[in-house]
């Protein structure tokens, strides 16, 4: 059966190894290590939270989040950076019920609700999300600003 529980610092070294697996799933590249994560998701002053779902004993998935807030809502919400379910224990239910506890812990701290990133070319996850009632923000464009420019940025205010 399914069970959920919050991530401990004992959990980093698996989150980190599935956070490779859905990287590569992705076909995109991660460098987080187990100690990027400790140093980060534990202690006093947490960056992010995660979930990890087990199947039968079995590590089977996980939802990583973190709070932010909207100016325009007034109120915070939460980022959803990653929901990842490893292909054998697909369509179980598992991340509709990793979904479902984010939003559960969302509303529980006075949340507007969540938002998250969806790859174009991943039509199930698209489908998921879709049937869940989620909403697509196709008029917003994602930015990032990382490596020399974010360097050669922050620079600039010293």
């Amino acid at each position: 059966m399914l069970s959920i529980h919050p991530a401990a610092e004992k959990d980093m070294p698996l989150l980190s190894e599935m956070i490779h697996e859905f990287a590569k799933f992705e076909k995109l590249s991660a460098v987080v290590t187990a100690s990027d994560l400790a140093r980060d998701g534990c202690g006093t002053d947490p960056k992010f939270r995660a979930l990890l779902a087990e199947w039968d004993g079995k590590l089977a998935g996980y939802a990583f989040f973190f709070g932010y807030y909207s100016t325009f809502e007034g109120r915070p919400a939460i980022f959803l950076e990653d929901i990842y379910v490893r292909r054998e224990f697909r369509g179980k239910g598992i991340g509709q019920a990793l979904m479902a506890r984010v939003a559960a812990i969302a509303k529980q701290e006075n949340c507007f609700g969540m938002r998250w990133e969806v790859l174009d070319w991943n039509t199930p996850a698209i489908d998921f999300y879709r049937n869940m009632g989620a909403t697509f923000l196709d008029a917003w464009k994602n930015m990032v600003l990382k490596e020399e420019p974010f360097e050669t940025l922050a620079g600039e205010s010293d």
